[in-house]
């Protein structure tokens, strides 16, 4: 079958409400979802549970509007890259016109709602979010250069700033840092899965350092990363909304990452291959768990807290 014929017949099938949610990412959603409410809980500064609940609903409507806009516009890669030619552009499910409006009107009812519902500080946040992953990262880091993940890496770590932001009004030290946790977190967890899905980096000409550098520098550069992220993991302990909970919990899984990243570093191609990049899986795996413990360790923290100054 010609590709003219595939692209015909795909464009035939009808564009169900789950293609419309596949195109905000949900997956993606998810995590910008909990580590903005983990932001807006922990925050000194409380807030009505509905200016909450509309807040984070906002949040999440903004990261789905950056997916959709970045479907859009990687609409030619996702159809060369395996793991990604069923989303709904490359298989013709959706029309990419219908994208990019989609994620266009969320952009601008997703700014507009969160300053009305919370504060213009944190919708302006949300907008420059939007134009950064979009923008910044999608139609230029991307294709251009090895760091896009060490530079783009910053769109998806600023979730939890816009909460803080959205109880506070403002920035701080404790919401730089969290913002600094995601940000060392993304090389490390892209890199791993990079090495194992070189091949289509490979035939949709993405410069990811796997493609650029080779796997022996991104396995050095993982542990390197991992290495620069264990201080800004446990320095988050330090500041006021850290604690002994979650002290425990970052040392232990930084201890497990590392001694993950350190196995990655130690493999060479054939042994990786011999054992289907199975250190490389699972540090991917366990990088996003990661990310969710810590976080939710800083939720339970705040939740202790909260019980000793006899708020519940």
């Amino acid at each position: 079958m010609s590709d003219a014929t595939a692209n015909t017949s795909t464009q035939d099938q009808e564009a169900q409400f789950g293609d419309y949610v596949a195109l905000l990412k949900p997956r993606v959603m998810s995590l910008v979802v909990f580590t903005a409410f983990v932001g807006l809980m922990v925050a000194p500064v409380g807030v009505p549970a509905v200016v909450g609940f509309a807040a984070i609903l906002f949040i999440a409507l903004g990261g789905g509007a950056s997916g959709a806009l970045n479907m859009w516009y990687d609409a030619d890669i996702d159809r060369v890259m395996k793991r990604t030619q069923s989303r709904p552009i490359p298989s013709g499910k959706v029309a990419p016109g219908e994208a990019l409006s989609l994620g266009l009107w969320l952009s601008a009812l997703s700014v507009a709602m969160l300053g009305l519902a919370a504060n213009w500080f944190a919708a302006g946040f949300l907008a420059f979010t939007i134009f950064f992953y979009a923008v910044i990262y999608t139609m230029w880091l991307k294709r251009w250069t090895p760091q896009n993940i060490v530079i783009g890496g910053a769109a998806g770590a600023f979730p939890p700033m816009i909460g803080w932001a959205v109880a506070t009004g403002g920035v701080a030290i404790e919401s730089v840092l969290m913002f600094a946790l995601i940000f060392m977190w993304t090389p490390p967890h892209f890199w791993a899965l990079a090495l194992f899905m070189k091949s289509d980096y490979d035939k949709a000409h993405v410069p990811m350092l796997t493609v650029t550098h080779g796997r022996p520098y991104t396995r050095r550069m993982i542990l390197i990363y991992t290495a620069l992220l264990v201080p800004v993991a446990l320095g988050l302990g330090l500041t006021s909304i850290g604690g002994p909970l979650y002290m425990a919990a970052a040392l232990v899984l930084n201890a497990l990452f590392v001694r993950g990243a350190w196995r990655v570093w130690r493999r060479d191609e054939d042994a990786a291959r011999a054992d289907a990049y199975g250190a490389e899986r699972r540090l991917f795996r366990f990088s996003l768990l990661y990310l969710f413990l810590h976080f939710g360790a800083l939720l339970a923290q705040s939740g202790l807290r909260t019980l000793d100054m006899g708020g519940w």
